[in-house]
């Protein structure tokens, strides 16, 4: 069985201005990327499951995924879908984006653990570019691009 690739996934959401920024970085098979991504016009509901499926998005379906953040609403999301499948709490709106999670999900084994938000570790590096990326989309409108090479080696990724 391989190793379980490992993604730290962090949001930054600003209710007044409804705007949504995320940011992941991810270890596999030794490699560390990231991506950066954020949106106008969103809830938080929304910016949460736009980075849960950004960041297990181009994961080969089947892979094993240890996915950590310090955010309740991305932590709480598997169990979310469960109960809306279990007819309790079924939602409302962004249906499209429930869908996408779900099948997302489906398709790995994620394991959701409580990120770290200490200094100097990967969960606080991606909380820090979800809040540049929450910004840009307000002045820039949606978008998403990869966190630049020298940046993520200031990430604090053990083993990367």
């Amino acid at each position: 069985m391989s190793s379980p690739v490992s993604v730290w996934l962090e949001i930054a959401h600003h209710p007044a201005h409804r705007v949504g920024g995320w940011a992941f970085v991810r270890l596999a098979a030794g490699e560390v990327s990231g991506t950066a991504g954020g949106e106008r016009r969103v809830d938080l509901e929304r910016t949460s499951f736009l980075a849960l499926i950004a960041a297990l998005r181009d994961l080969a379906p089947g892979a094993p995924v240890e996915l950590h953040s310090s955010s309740p609403h991305i932590l709480a999301i598997p169990r979310r879908i469960a109960a809306a499948e279990a007819g309790e709490h079924p939602p409302a709106e962004n249906l499209d984006l429930w869908a996408q999670a779900t099948t997302t999900l489906r398709a790995r084994t994620v394991v959701m653990r409580r990120g770290e938000s200490a200094p100097r570790t990967p969960s606080a590096f991606s909380a820090a570019w979800a809040e540049l990326a929450r910004d840009r989309a307000k002045d820039k409108g949606p978008f998403s691009s990869a966190i630049p090479k020298p940046n993520l080696a200031k990430a604090g990724v053990p083993g990367g």
